[in-house]
């Protein structure tokens, strides 16, 4: 099993197109990297869907004034309906609009309550698509045509407040049932359940101000959290028995979690410490060190694609956007993850730069067809790229 790609290689692989290509060494890992890929145009969907090419599609919403906390953009979750038509569904929240894209990039936009900030997203089992709406406090099902059907008001009850806490549930998904929706209470420091009949019950995690930001169902039947200030992953059972197994790396800030294809573990992204982490159904915590393209970089979200590479985004930090530069889809080796040690020799890493810089790269889901989408929170565009054939 080859675990090492050559500059020359990598080179040989792309698209004969005006791609940059460019590779160096990183102490201890030889990294092959592909720089300046193309942007197309929604329209060009023949051309753009070539292994390796990024296409980006702009989004346009219909309130031109954003609130006064948002990035510069609005462009945050995105999800589709694996038993669907193949097209996908973001979320807006400084917009308060939930956007239908259309594999060739055609948009449409449903507008939400004003003042709501819908951000989680997700589809169940039955092909209902659900929506967390922040600064609502509540979650809502929408129909086809962007109609909220039913309602859940997830706020906490507080006996000495004038009135319920807004616990501003940020991630959403759906249980190992395919019924059972689960959400983040950011503010509150909690987990939340909605049953199938409706009932809506939160579990307090043990760490106080942990500031939980994304939710998955694990291979086990549990759910899996990432505490962003809380530097820890919590597991909650089905029941609400919470445990905390916190993360090697100080001040990581974890984000996001997926699963791993061989059902034993969930891979994490470590914002602050670009690196991704296993962990496994135990708690056991391995970190791989992603490498940086220049040093004012972090990471968002991740996802497999079929051939079981790992792909992260990283980007550079608007907080510190100093030196500017390109924002990058990173792919991991599989060899790599499959070694199971952060030292693994000649642990492969290709770079695919995304063509419009100052991105602040949010989500990354692998697609109905195996190609992976993204999404740009400040850029205001949704990223497609075609995964090469792992060599």
């Amino acid at each position: 099993m080859r675990n090492l790609i050559a500059p020359q290689q990598a080179a040989r692989s792309l698209p004969k197109s005006r791609s940059a290509r460019r590779a160096w060494r990183i102490p201890g890992v030889l990294t092959a990297v592909t720089l300046a890929l193309i942007a197309l145009s929604p329209g060009t969907s023949a051309r753009s869907e070539v292994p390796g090419v990024i296409t980006e599609f702009a989004l346009s919403y219909p309130n031109p004034s954003p609130s006064s906390h948002a990035h510069g953009g609005s462009t945050h979750e995105i999800t589709f309906d694996p038993r669907g038509d193949g097209t996908f569904w973001v979320t807006a929240p400084e917009h308060d609009a939930v956007v239908h894209l259309t594999r060739d990039g055609k948009a449409t936009s449903f507008q939400m309550p004003p003042g709501s900030a819908p951000h989680g997203i997700v589809f169940d089992a039955a092909g209902q698509l659900w929506v967390s709406l922040e600064d609502a406090g509540v979650v809502v099902r929408l129909d086809p045509s962007g109609k909220i059907v039913s309602r859940y008001d997830v706020r906490l009850a507080c006996a000495s407040c004038p009135e319920k806490i807004n616990t501003h549930p940020h991630g959403l998904t759906v249980g190992a049932d395919g019924k059972t929706l689960w959400f983040t209470g950011k503010a509150t420091g909690t987990v939340g359940r909605i049953t199938p009949d409706g009932q809506v019950r939160t579990f307090p995690l043990a760490t106080v101000g942990s500031v939980p930001i994304y939710i998955e169902a694990g291979p086990d039947g549990n759910m899996w959290v990432t505490e962003l200030v809380g530097n820890a992953i919590a597991r909650v059972t089905p029941q609400g028995v919470v445990t905390e197994f916190p993360i090697p790396t100080p001040n990581s800030r974890p984000i996001a979690l997926v699963p791993d294809p061989g059902g034993r573990a969930l891979w994490l992204t470590e914002e602050a410490g670009n690196r991704v982490g296993r962990i496994d159904l135990g708690g056991k915590i391995t970190e791989f060190a992603v490498p940086k393209t220049q040093n004012n970089v972090i990471l968002a979200g991740l996802a497999f694609d079929r051939a079981q590479n790992l792909w992260v985004q990283q980007y550079v930090d608007e907080n510190n956007p100093d030196p500017p530069g390109p924002d990058h889809l990173v792919r991991i080796d599989r060899a790599v993850l499959a070694a199971g040690t952060p030292s693994s020799p000649g642990a492969a890493f290709t770079f695919f730069e995304v063509p419009t810089r100052q991105t602040v790269m949010h989500r990354i889901i692998r697609g109905p067809q195996g190609e992976l989408w993204f999404t740009e929170l400040k850029a205001d565009r949704v990223g497609r790229l075609i995964p090469p054939q792992t060599r």
